[in-house]
């Protein structure tokens, strides 16, 4: 019995994993359709299940603000833990794994994201400029 569940992807991999964002540049705050967040990027979130599908939005001022989706796939290491089940006899290993997402892991992980500029507001610029001039044209010359 000991051997069959040695090859149990629930048993060696577990059905959460961390998920990580970093951001060019860095010091961005995420959040997640899931309610979990972290601040400032590079960052991580703990026991994120490794079935979950959610979005991600990553804010920083100054920068465009991003979503982005992340899914999950079969992994290496969780189809490895599978084939240890099937291989060794372990059916209810298998099933286990199946449905509790152990062998899924979440992409991209890490989800690495360049944030884009957000333009300079010229006309607030512009406005102050020409509210400079008028006062200076007010001015009586000496």
């Amino acid at each position: 019995m000991a051997i069959a569940i040695s090859g149990c992807a629930t048993v060696t991999r577990g059905t959460t994993e961390a998920f990580l964002v970093e951001t060019e540049p860095s010091g961005a705050n995420v959040s997640t359709s899931l309610g979990l967040s972290c601040t400032p990027t590079p960052c991580a979130i703990p026991k994120v299940k490794r079935e979950a599908e959610f979005s991600v939005t990553i804010e920083k001022e100054g920068y465009k603000t991003t979503t982005h989706n992340i899914t999950h796939q079969m992994s290496g290491g969780g189809g490895a833990g599978m084939a240890g089940n099937v291989i060794l006899g372990g059916g209810i290993g298998a099933i286990l794994d199946a449905n509790n997402g152990a062998t899924q892991e979440l992409v991209p992980n890490p989800l690495k994201v360049t944030l884009e500029k957000l333009p300079e507001d010229t006309s607030a610029k512009a406005e102050i400029a020409t509210k400079l001039e008028e006062l200076t044209d007010d001015q009586p010359a000496s």
